[in-house]
């Protein structure tokens, strides 16, 4: 059977309804033989009056093989090249055939798929929110190789274009029609294939008045100019002077993808067609091969797919649904849980200690429902809806038939445990205690609870509303389906989760907290602090490792080495002296708590700006001392690299795939490295091992190298 289906109807009209083997029609081995194959025929076809293509998949089209992609050599450059500018022909002869050709888009069409639509004459999409356009190639490291930068360039003019090729833009139908990139939707999708044939034969009898333009691009057209000039008009070559500079300050000059697409779309704005096409073939050629296109499609597709599709999640337990939620503590963590549960059309019970307080929490909520209706994003009827599902309180009573109750306030196990002990009994039976904890083990907050088995850490990150992952915890008697009922949870307010097992610390925070505990070692070192946190931005880190200590704050800092010394865990993942000093230095002494505690390292103005704390020079710079910048870069990405390792190796990871999503959607992890432990995988594990040893030479027994990397090494394998 073949996997593109080819009917020819009594008008002349061909359609060619794709449906290739799996579960997606996508760029596989098969898809260039059989376009060929298509486009071969078309050309022959005797009476053609028109093409369709359709699909018989729910998406339209997936896009490329990521996995031949990813299996891409240097070797094999210059035959993907090749194999990229034979597609790249057939589509031009697709668009080169003498009656229109017309896209029935009925699902999703994206990166490949799209680029498929472009080569078309015609485009038209059922108006439906899963179906989504756009090219997102930037966001693995590639850019669009199938004519999409240049076609896009073409179509909407360099300006308009660069949102959807530099940051992947990806829209609805009503968007993509209103930018210009379809020309048409139907509200149904039986409407779709009639409607397509329809404006063929419309434009057949335009055709016979002489009128033949709907079977040529505009590009192909006598006279065509690209939208909004060329590359040397003066609008344009203004705004190209400093594109280059505004890009660098968004990727640091890490990632490559955006650079080489900006220098894809700027030819395809200056040079003609043909010659754009081929330059963007090289540059996805180019790209194919980098690490940093390595790192981020086997992390932010093939292992976000695998953690998102359950992965994690216990086989075999029924879907739990949660439909009623307490939420102990209206404070910054609780009033964003209460939210996101609202807006997933979850019941909240949202308590604190007074009515006055529950209430403060609420408005949180009504505050951000606001914006979201200023904005046009929701209606007013829908705002009131889901703010009546929020109940502010103060009585206990209340979390009576809770099917889950998540605990949300200080991290402090003694108050924690009294809330438990206090509020569990209001539980549904068989209902789930959530602990969103940052650090404290479970398995001993749990000591406290009557059912042990039914207790789960579920650990938000600030501020919920906008932080995409949720760290689910496992203490040593958590049950399957606790677990099985957090993560359905998790999935249920749209955040992504990740599961670990107990450790104090867990994965996340005690992988964060390396980072400003090495950046406080530099600064104790005599670094210039200012050196150390624009560094630690240097390697792709959101902030500096000072910034975000400040914005973390000191106070806290202090709060849980007391809480971890009375526990008589002070030290227990490596010593903390220097992280000790300087938190002392500027809480104790000085009264600096971080940035909303009087200021921290730095000094804030009102206006937004800061500086450095005088007294900090004064106390810790050493003018003479020499760190390498190479060394203060590593040492912030390598002591969090090592963690990660370690948790794995412990088993408090579980696995690879929710390392990697944890490390970037939790921690911050550079987007280039793929994760810190795909970040391993090409940096490679031998090079790894050395750079380890020679940083601990130099500067401690904290960057030996875990055993879990030479076991891998014997192995011949790589973390996967």
């Amino acid at each position: 059977m073949s996997v593109f289906k080819y009917e020819k109807d009594a008008d002349g009209i061909v359609t060619v309804t794709m449906d290739m083997t799996g579960p997606v029609n996508s760029m596989s081995a098969e898809f260039n033989p059989v376009m060929k194959e298509t486009v071969e025929k078309l050309e022959k076809e005797p009476g053609l009056t028109g093409v369709v293509f359709a699909s018989a998949k729910k998406t339209f089209f997936a896009g490329g093989d990521l996995n031949s992609l990813l299996a891409t050599t240097p070797d094999e450059t210059e035959a993907f090249f090749n194999t990229l500018e034979d597609m790249k022909a057939d589509f031009r002869r697709l668009e080169k055939l003498p009656v229109p050709v017309v896209a029935a888009i009925n699902g999703a069409a994206l990166g490949g798929g799209f680029e498929i639509c472009l080569a078309t004459n015609y485009r038209i999409a059922y108006n439906h929110k899963s179906v989504q356009l756009g090219l997102p190639e930037v966001s693995l490291g590639l850019l669009p190789g199938g004519g999409g930068v240049v076609r896009m360039v073409n179509l909407l003019g360099l300006q308009n274009a660069l949102p959807f090729l530099l940051e992947g833009k990806k829209v609805v139908p009503a968007k993509a029609l209103k930018a210009g990139m379809i020309h048409e939707t139907v509200e149904s999708l039986d409407e779709l294939l009639p409607r397509a044939k329809a404006y063929i034969l419309e434009t057949k009898s335009l055709k016979q008045e002489g009128r033949d333009a709907a079977a040529v691009q505009p590009w192909d057209q006598k006279g065509f100019k690209i939208p909004g000039g060329n590359a040397n008009s003066p609008k344009l070559a203004q705004m190209l002077m400093g594109a280059p500079a505004m890009l660098a300050q968004k990727t640091r000059g890490l990632l490559p993808a955006p650079e080489q697409i900006l220098d894809c779309a700027v030819e395809a704005a200056r040079l003609n067609f043909d010659t754009a096409m081929t330059i963007e073939s090289r540059g996805l050629a180019y790209l194919a091969i980098t690490p940093e296109a390595k790192n981020m499609i086997s992390t932010f597709f093939f292992q976000m797919n695998k953690v998102n599709g359950g992965a994690s999640r216990p086989q075999g337990i029924e879907p739990q649904l949660t439909k009623k939620v307490g939420v102990l503590g209206a404070g910054m963590m609780g009033q964003g849980i209460a939210y996101v549960s609202a807006m997933a059309g979850i019941e909240v019970i949202l308590k604190d200690i007074s009515a006055e307080s529950a209430a403060k929490g609420k408005a949180y909520s009504e505050k951000l429902l606001a914006k979201r209706v200023s904005k046009g994003r929701m209606t007013e009827e829908k705002k009131a809806a889901v703010l009546a599902l929020i109940k502010p309180t103060a009585d206990d009573n209340d979390l009576q038939g809770c099917d889950l109750i998540i605990e949300a306030v200080f991290e402090n196990i003694e108050l924690k445990n009294k809330i438990t002990q206090s509020t569990e009994k209001y539980l549904a039976e068989d209902g789930v205690w959530g602990s969103n904890t940052s650090t404290l083990p479970i398995t001993q907050l749990a000591e406290v609870s009557s059912k042990a088995e039914n207790f789960i850490g579920i650990h938000f990150f600030s501020p919920v509303d906008k932080m995409p992952l949720v760290e689910i915890i496992c203490g040593d008697n958590t049950s399957d389906t606790t677990l099985a009922k957090a993560f359905d949870y998790t999935k249920q307010i749209k955040k992504t989760p990740i599961v670990v097992n107990d450790s104090l610390g867990f994965f996340t925070s005690r992988t964060f907290g390396t980072y400003f505990d090495e950046g406080a070692r530099m600064v104790t070192e005599g670094a210039y602090p200012v050196r150390v946190d624009n560094l630690g931005k240097a390697i792709g880190m959101p902030v500096g490792p000072l910034t975000v200590h400040d914005e973390v704050s000191q106070e806290l800092s202090r709060k849980a080495a007391a809480t971890w010394a009375e526990m008589g865990v002070a030290d227990k993942w490596g010593e903390q002296a220097a992280l000790r000093e300087v938190v002392n230095f500027l809480t104790v002494e000085n009264g600096r708590g971080g940035r909303h505690h009087n200021g921290g390292y730095y000094e804030y103005s009102a206006e937004g700006g800061k500086t450095i704390w005088p007294p900090l020079l004064e106390q810790f710079y050493k003018a003479d001392v020499e760190i390498s910048d190479e060394d203060i870069k590593d040492r912030l990405l390598f002591r969090q690299v090592i963690e990660t390792l370690k948790c794995l190796q412990t088993n408090v990871l579980r696995t690879v795939a929710d390392g990697n999503i944890g490390s970037i959607m939790g921690i911050g992890a550079p987007i280039w490295t793929g994760g810190f432990l795909q970040f391993v995988n090409t940096y490679g594990l031998e090079k790894f091992q050395a750079r380890c040893g020679e940083l601990a030479a130099q500067y401690g027994e904290r960057f030996d190298c875990p055993q879990i990397v030479a076991d891998k090494i014997a192995a011949g394998e790589t973390f996967q």
